[in-house]
């Protein structure tokens, strides 16, 4: 991975406690996916931060080969990734996701 990309990601996810890479922002979700992100992290009033990799080619495929996972939307809490919108939907069902946003947000 280019160097500068990496340095990029790294100091996006290690400058805010939730940070979700998607499609579109967290206004306008360009897609079901990051919808259901957007959707979950706003339902829990938890402050986030995006990144629209649709007008970051780099990013967009630098953030999967950084976090070894293939697809899109990638949330980050405390610069340690989580998962997606599946891994997402199912910390938030088992309540799992509450516990580690408050975690996260008290550190």
């Amino acid at each position: 991975m280019n160097p500068e990309v990496e340095a990029r990601i790294e100091n996006l996810i290690n400058q805010h406690k939730v940070f979700v890479f998607m499609k579109g922002t967290k206004l306008m979700p360009m897609c079901g996916f990051s919808n259901n992100v957007v959707q979950i992290l706003n339902s829990l009033g938890v402050p986030f931060e995006t990144l629209d990799v649709l007008e970051d080619g780099e990013i967009r495929q630098g953030i999967k080969e950084y976090s070894n996972w293939p697809t899109i939307p990638q949330v980050y809490v405390n610069g340690e990734f989580v998962g997606g919108s599946d891994v997402m939907i199912e910390l938030y069902q088992k309540g799992e996701l509450q516990e580690m946003l408050e975690v996260a947000l008290a550190s």
